[in-house]
């Protein structure tokens, strides 16, 4: 097998949705929160320029249909990080952050899933805990 794992290199919008995908359904439940805040990271975020909205749905199917492999998450997690850049993987992160923090409860199915994200892409423990704060802050509520 290739370095990649045997999958073909995805581009930046694929790695990220994919990133967030693997948040979400890391506790085997996708959250309507979840889902809504992908969507509009995906709407809003400088990142996500170029990619057009309407393949959203069929791109999170497409990560689904990865992780249904017993080798999945690794491969997928090998893609994600090959097809990005170290600021982007930290993007990535930051996104992975998001939506575990939007539904404003973190399962340990969740958390364990950020940490093989952190370690899969290299985010050093310093910048995640960073991100990880940002994310928490930006979904409080009164």
């Amino acid at each position: 097998m290739n370095d990649r794992q045997g999958l073909d290199m995805i581009d930046h919008h694929r790695a990220l949705i994919y990133t967030m995908v693997l948040a979400s359904a890391s506790d085997g439940d996708m959250t309507d929160a979840e889902l809504h805040t992908i969507s509009e990271n995906v709407r809003f975020l400088p990142a996500f320029r170029g990619f057009n909205v309407e393949e959203l749905t069929e791109v999170a199917s497409e990560c689904t249909e990865l992780l249904a492999d017993p080798e999945g998450l690794e491969k997928t997690i090998a893609a994600i990080k090959m097809s990005l850049p170290k600021p982007l993987r930290e993007t990535a992160y930051m996104l992975a952050c998001e939506v575990v923090a939007s539904d404003k409860r973190a399962s340990q199915e969740e958390l364990r899933m950020l940490e093989i994200i952190r370690h899969g892409l290299d985010v050093d423990r310093l910048t995640a805990a960073a991100l990880e704060r940002g994310a928490r802050a930006r979904h409080v509520t009164g």
